[in-house]
């Protein structure tokens, strides 16, 4: 195939997907403006603990919405939450998504467990808010956006920072051109812990054998992951095993792809991607590495290029190259934070055209400020209007393709390829692709 129909072939797949979901969610009901939403979260760890916060807040400050159960394998979580909540509470997360007096359903668990939750509360009819990443494999990617369209229904996933304006001022001035053609978008997430990162503090005494508060439902936490005996590391530092994640490019790179993404304008697969890294420092029990560095080519001919390691914490700036001009969106480098600003420059080639245009040798673009329930306050707004949230499935789809890729380039150590038309990892480039 030519280049411009490599180009319209995945414009053309992209553009029906998002059309079809537009038509599938255009036909659910509507809110009454009076109609409070029913919220349940399911899995009340670190972050769904976060997450229940924040849907406590906006429904104290709103009165739109409210937390009527939650859901956690660990007893004393479950209990803890549900007493914050003033709601039932629940060890196992069918009974959740069996009431039919629940409308959505906020998805904290491990990676391996947000596939199979997502596509059974979407077809019992709820709203789903799904934490990063959108799934553990490709595969679970390509299932739950097409429930999502199947059903109607609106999911929105938990990369907060996709709600920051810095992207969507990007995306702008990539569209209007100020930077010519697409060349490379750079980024990086890098930590320092001294525990070692995903060294989260272990509950001694909890654990299936245990009674009370420190019961822990192994198997149902193990689902559709591998069967083993119980491990207390396994449980409470999951991100650090191939089982239930994917290490850093899940875990961060997802913050980093996703944005990015967005900045693009229409979501794009990777033409192929390669990964590298070890683990050099943190040399304990995690199967995952700390340090990993992925590079990602797409068919429109740019490439993506992201660094990581937790063992330093010295980020690289996240930025946007094209062949006239340089958009810098993180000086600083962290993809989550908020920047007041971001800057376009131009190239040498093009200073004098951009000053003709701008009049001025660089343009600063002020950024919007916005609240912290921004993102979960976007997906209950949707679930009113049925409109298409900030981190839709489709854009979520897409950068998990990335970074699953990533993940796979790197324990294979091969460079990977993708086929759109398949929608399926190849070891082999497409026959129709320019490589």
């Amino acid at each position: 195939m030519s280049k411009v129909n490599r180009r319209d072939f995945v414009k053309t797949a992209v553009s029906a997907g998002v059309a079809a979901s537009a038509v599938a969610t255009a036909s659910r009901p509507i809110l009454g403006a009076n109609d409070r939403i029913n919220l349940a979260v399911i899995g009340v760890g670190g972050r769904g603990n976060a997450l229940l916060t924040q849907a406590l807040d906006l429904s104290n400050r709103t009165g739109k919405s409210q937390v009527v159960a939650v859901s956690d394998v660990y007893e004393k979580r479950k209990n803890l939450a549900a007493s914050r909540a003033n709601a039932k509470g629940y060890l196992n997360y069918r009974e959740v998504v069996e009431r039919p007096d629940i409308d959505a359903v906020v998805i904290a668990t491990p990676d391996h467990w947000h596939s199979p939750i997502a596509i059974e509360a979407l077809k019992k009819g709820k709203d789903v808010y799904l934490e990063k990443p959108f799934t553990h494999t490709i595969d679970e990617a390509k299932s739950v956006h097409k429930t999502v369209v199947e059903t109607g229904r609106v999911l929105q996933v938990g990369s907060q920072t996709t709600s920051s304006d810095q992207w969507w001022k990007a995306r702008k001035a990539l569209q209007e051109g100020m930077i010519g053609k697409l060349i490379m978008s750079q980024g990086s997430y890098h930590r320092n812990s001294i525990e070692g990162e995903w060294n989260w503090k272990i509950d001694p005494e909890a654990g299936p054998g245990a009674k009370g508060d420190d019961y822990i439902d192994w198997k149902t936490w193990l689902g559709p992951a591998p069967q083993r005996p119980y491990n207390a590391d396994r449980f409470f530092r999951f991100r650090k095993y191939w089982d239930y994640s994917g290490g850093i490019a899940t875990d961060l790179f997802y913050h980093v792809v996703a944005p990015l993404q967005i900045c693009w304008g229409e979501p794009q697969f990777p033409l192929k991607v390669t990964a590298s890294g070890g683990t050099y420092v943190f040399k304990d029990e995690r199967e995952v590495p700390d340090t990993f560095h992925m590079i990602a080519e797409f068919p429109s001919e740019h490439s993506l290029v992201l660094s990581s390691s937790m063992a330093n914490e010295t980020h690289i700036p996240g930025l946007i190259r094209g062949h006239e001009g340089t958009i810098m969106i993180v000086p600083q480098g962290q993809f989550e934070g908020r920047v007041d600003n971001i800057t376009v420059t131009p190239s040498r080639i093009s200073r004098k055209k951009f000053y003709d245009k701008y009049g001025t040798e660089q343009v600063v673009i002020p950024t919007e400020e916005r609240e912290a329930t921004y993102h979960m306050n976007n997906w209950l707004e949707c679930i009113r209007t049925r409109q298409k949230p900030t981190l839709d499935s489709n854009t979520a789809y897409h950068a998990q393709v990335v970074i699953s890729m990533a993940v796979q380039s790197y324990r294979r150590g091969k460079v990977l390829y993708f086929d759109p038309r398949t929608e399926t990892i190849v070891e082999t480039p497409p026959d129709f692709a320019k490589v």
